[in-house]
């Protein structure tokens, strides 16, 4: 497995990462957990997860991992996260801290994760006195974690100032090849200032894998869109670990393939890729789930959201949209909805939470429209 120096700490980690939120949740925990010891086996030394991840079993599924890993712990790194407006206090974040312990069957936590600054203000609530910030270094001192480090879904000259304040060894951020040219300026802000770069999302949420046909135009001879997207992250050195989450030994086996046969992108592929990704293609969900839970009246607005991934991408007309819509209500995503599109109130709760900054209420309109 191709390994690269994390920031200006300078320990070697794996360029593929293993994410914790793509689970079969149709699986046990023992058979997804044997997922990550494969992982480790092939190389793969950056594992990491989240509260919450896959209906609250991730920590879980990889504390039985670690636990049957227990004796090359020295040779993997574990990450997870805690949300500031979750743990608001020092108490709250030790706290936290604490309970990611001991689901995970570990002794300490190499990346901790100030985690999904979508607003200034919410980094602004992380660091106060008193706040999450301090009580991490409070778990530092006792060793319970060994970095600080920040989950953001800001766009770039925002995390600019995130950087700035150089309180963080390493971020972790939204980017591919479909969206690189909005997120850029903070990946290489990030790299410069000796941060290691974690690449989340890198096949944007699985819409490259399912979207083939369309995004063939990433591709290059011989490869598939999804191979490409993966060489892409892998190989800028800007970036350190590009994190997937696996769901199979085969999607493991082809992201280390590609890693390990993996050469930066020419100019003339930059170039190519800039003439066919438009402003459009950043307008995706990424299926992220951070604006489940916002709505009032309690509209799955991921899952509507995911669908009008379709109009975007493809460019499918009304009707078709409309037809798609009533397959999806009957037998898809939209099956257990508790309210629809037209039930919007245009509070605004999700487009705070969204990651990718999606004008939600507008779409939810026009999908209104289809119903």
């Amino acid at each position: 497995m191709l390994t690269k120096p994390y920031g200006s700490l300078g320990f070697p980690v794996s360029a593929i990462g293993f994410g914790g939120m793509r689970f079969d949740l149709n699986c046990t925990d023992d058979a997804n957990a044997e997922l990550l010891c494969y992982a480790s086996d092939k190389g793969i030394t950056y594992f990491d997860t989240a509260p919450d991840y896959c209906k609250d079993r991730s920590e879980d599924i990889y504390g039985r991992a670690f636990a049957a890993m227990k004796s090359r712990r020295n040779q993997f790194y574990v990450s997870t996260k805690g949300m500031p407006e979750d743990y608001d206090t020092a108490e709250k974040s030790i706290q936290a801290v604490e309970k990611s312990l001991s689901r995970l069957k570990c002794d300490y936590i190499d990346f901790y994760h100030v985690w999904c600054i979508r607003r200034m203000e919410e980094y602004d609530l992380a660091m106060r006195p008193g706040g999450q910030y301090e009580g991490l270094l409070r778990c530092k001192e006792k060793g319970l974690i060994k970095h600080i480090v920040v989950s953001s879904h800001l766009r770039g000259p925002e995390i600019v100032k995130l950087i700035d304040k150089r309180q963080f060894d390493g971020i972790l951020m939204g980017i591919n090849i479909l969206n690189f040219l909005y997120r850029w300026e903070g990946v290489e802000a990030a790299h410069q200032a000796g941060m290691g770069v974690v690449a989340m999302n890198p096949l944007a949420g699985g819409i490259i894998p399912t979207h083939e046909k369309q995004l063939a135009f990433l591709a290059g001879p011989g490869e598939t869109a999804t191979e490409a997207a993966i060489r892409f992250c892998v190989g800028c050195p800007q970036i350190t670990v590009t994190l997937i989450g696996f769901t199979t030994r085969e999607h493991i086996d082809t992201a280390c393939r590609v890693a390990d046969s993996a050469k930066p992108f020419s100019q003339d592929d930059i170039q190519r890729i800039r003439r066919h990704v438009t402003k459009n293609m950043d307008r995706l969900c990424t299926g992220c789930g951070y604006c489940m839970g916002r709505c009032p009246k309690d509209i799955p607005i991921a899952s509507y959201m995911q669908y009008y991934n379709e109009k975007v991408l493809v460019g499918k007309t009304d009707s078709e949209m409309a037809k798609g819509l009533d397959i999806q209500k009957k037998w898809g995503i939209l099956v257990d909805r508790k309210a629809e599109a037209k039930d919007c109130v245009q509070c605004g709760r999700c487009e705070l939470a969204c990651t990718q900054h999606l004008d939600i209420v507008r779409r939810l309109e026009k999908i209104a429209t289809w119903e």
